[in-house]
């Protein structure tokens, strides 16, 4: 474990489990299995609707008002597994994967500009199938895009729900650091992860991860087997680009109201503590809440499922 690793872990207490996960990935090189075959959601069937497009596809469930719902790093759509089966009683379920998340062909995620290509693909979308303003759902990464797709087109985004993710995350690493600043360890990252692309999974990385993201040995499990099946090469570049871009400048901006979820322990630093960190990133956003989830790690829909799914109806309703 390197020293940028190390002075990570012993600032911890302060840290969401996301800034932990890129640190570790990068640093230890979690790696895919070459030819690993895709992972659909578990709650799936024959009939559902799969649409593809250049950077993301995006599986169609249910009957009702539409919601979408973006999963985060190296993550498929079975993250929000535990929540559809509720959902599709009332809503049309858009459940997004990244291309190359979930062991499926990357397509247009070989070269830069994933995130701004996740965007316009979600935009192509609404407005396709006209869905109008709609809910959205963000984990982690997926939380950066959904405030991407909020600014860059308002008329997508009737509301936003932010689960733990920042709009910079590069003051995670370095209080002063911005965007440009962070290039130089982007750029490593990036390239430690790409290169490590189709090398066989070292078990005890896979745990370590998934012990920093998850409290619960079941959530841990299925965070290691979701990272396993990622494509490590889109992976290294939606961490170089998530680590340089600084979305505060542009939350004033941002009309929709947004709803921030943040898992908290009071191992961890506690709850006052880290739910500071986030009111301060959000300061300028005219319209965000911040609500705390206590007992939970990164991953708050599988360590605490029944207190996500809580706080997922009552944002949608």
């Amino acid at each position: 474990m390197n020293r940028f690793v190390r002075c990570l872990c012993r600032r911890d207490k302060r840290l969401p489990w996301f800034a932990i996960l890129i640190a570790l990935l990068a640093a230890n090189g979690f790696a895919k299995q070459a030819n690993a075959a895709p992972a659909p959601t578990s709650v799936a069937t024959a009939a559902d609707m799969l649409v593809q497009m250049d950077h993301i596809s995006v599986q169609v469930l249910g009957r009702g008002s539409p919601v979408v719902l973006i999963p985060g790093l190296s993550s498929p759509r079975a993250t929000w597994d535990g929540v559809v089966p509720e959902l599709i009683k009332n809503h049309r379920v858009y459940l997004v994967q990244v291309n190359g998340f979930g062991g499926d062909d990357p397509r247009g995620n070989l070269q830069p500009g994933i995130l701004d290509g996740v965007v316009a693909d979600l935009h192509t979308l609404i407005e396709s199938r006209k869905l109008g303003a709609v809910p959205v759902v963000g984990h982690s990464m997926g939380g950066l895009v959904t405030l991407m797709l909020a600014r860059a087109h308002p008329e997508d985004v009737k509301k936003a729900l932010i689960v733990d993710a920042l709009p910079f995350i590069g003051t995670l690493f370095a209080p002063a650091a911005t965007a440009e600043s962070l290039k130089p360890q982007a750029e490593m990252m990036r390239a430690q992860m790409a290169s490590l692309y189709g090398k066989p999974v070292p078990e005890q990385v896979g745990q370590m991860i998934a012990r920093q993201n998850a409290l619960k040995p079941a959530s841990q499990e299925k965070v290691a087997g979701w990272s396993a099946k990622a494509d490590m090469r889109v992976s290294g570049q939606a961490i170089y680009e998530d680590m340089t871009t600084d979305l505060r400048p542009e939350l004033p901006k941002i009309a929709a109201p947004i709803t921030v979820l943040v898992p908290w322990t009071e191992a961890r630093g506690g709850e006052e503590k880290i739910l500071g960190l986030y009111r301060a990133q959000y300061a300028g956003a005219p319209h965000a809440t911040i609500r705390g989830v206590g007992d939970s790690g990164h991953f708050l829909m599988l360590d605490q499922p029944a207190a996500f799914e809580r706080a997922l109806m009552t944002f949608l309703n």
